[in-house]
């Protein structure tokens, strides 16, 4: 089991299972929302548990998809493309070892031009999956 939580501990969540590579994420909303690029994993929504949801709010993004963040510490914590039965989980608020890597860059085509990308790992104009991402 892996636990998680914000940074002021108002939203604590637990997830069950193996959990997704993580994929840094560089649209235009994901570095809005985190101020940088977003790197995430996901799970099977069955495979979260909210142990303290007490400061969880959720924004509408798009037509398709909400951010669930922390109304008291401002942490963006989850990503939620409904209709698809996951939630997407930010890496940085999981609690110790996670044993988890990037596995590639995705939505390369909107990352800033303040930084680079130079770690050797795949990058892609966009995301389509775990296979091709």
């Amino acid at each position: 089991m892996t636990r998680g939580e914000c940074l002021c501990g108002a939203v604590a969540f637990e997830l069950e299972g193996e959990l997704r590579p993580i994929y840094a994420c560089h649209c235009t909303q994901c570095r809005k929302t985190s101020g940088h690029f977003w790197a995430a994993t996901s799970v099977p929504d069955d495979a979260m548990t909210m142990t303290r949801q007490d400061g969880l709010q959720w924004y509408q993004s798009s037509a398709t998809t909400r951010r669930g963040f922390c109304n008291q510490c401002g942490a963006s914590l989850f990503w939620v493309p409904e209709g698809e039965g996951r939630t997407v989980v930010a890496a940085g608020s999981l609690d110790g070892e996670t044993g988890l890597e990037i596995k590639a860059h995705v939505f390369v085509r909107d990352k800033g031009d303040y930084y680079r990308i130079c770690d050797g790992l795949p990058h892609f104009e966009e995301f389509k999956g775990d296979e091709g991402a």
